[in-house]
């Protein structure tokens, strides 16, 4: 049986089919997975930590002590900024740029791991936090709290205000 044209009209069309909102928490989601997942295990033992920074990440321009410092911490801060949905765009440049750097001096063969990171963070990017985050409630409160045109100051002198005849 061959699908109705509306089914297949609705399937072939461009708008989104999903809220953006639930991608972008959904998004949210699978990056602070993945990257929780490795401070906690990077923070559970440090001298492993450094131990891999020196000898299996070897960024080449940076001591391994500030590479591991750097990299753990972008980690935890770009986990809790997604959980919240705060800063989401820059946190999701930020966490797609360590995957660019692990993905061409640490691990280039595991490119289809490190796909998998980038979706959602490239998602991140083009979309921001969606409603459920705090990037959102900012923008409306910031919106909500835009300044009102105000009178320019009576000039020195004058006790009223240009435009307004005096009492």
């Amino acid at each position: 049986m061959l699908p109705s044209r509306r089914l297949l009209g609705r399937l072939l069309e461009t708008e989104p089919l999903l809220p953006t909102s639930l991608v972008s928490l959904v998004a949210r989601a699978a990056v602070v997975v993945v990257f929780a997942r490795s401070a906690s295990a990077h923070l559970a033992d440090w001298n492993t930590t450094l131990y891999l920074f020196e000898n299996e990440y070897r960024l080449p321009w940076l001591p391994s002590e500030w590479a591991a410092c750097l990299g753990v911490g972008l980690e935890v801060a770009g986990s809790a900024l997604l959980i919240l949905g705060l800063f989401t765009r820059l946190a999701a440049l930020a966490l797609t740029g360590m995957v660019g750097v692990i993905q061409c001096l640490v691990y280039p063969a595991a490119w289809p791991e490190h796909l998998q990171w980038a979706a959602p963070l490239l998602v991140l990017l083009s979309q921001g936090g969606g409603r459920a985050s705090l990037d959102a409630l900012l923008a409306r409160r910031l919106q909500a709290g835009s300044p009102r045109p105000r009178l320019p100051p009576a000039s020195i002198g004058e006790d009223h205000a240009p435009g307004i005849p005096p009492r």
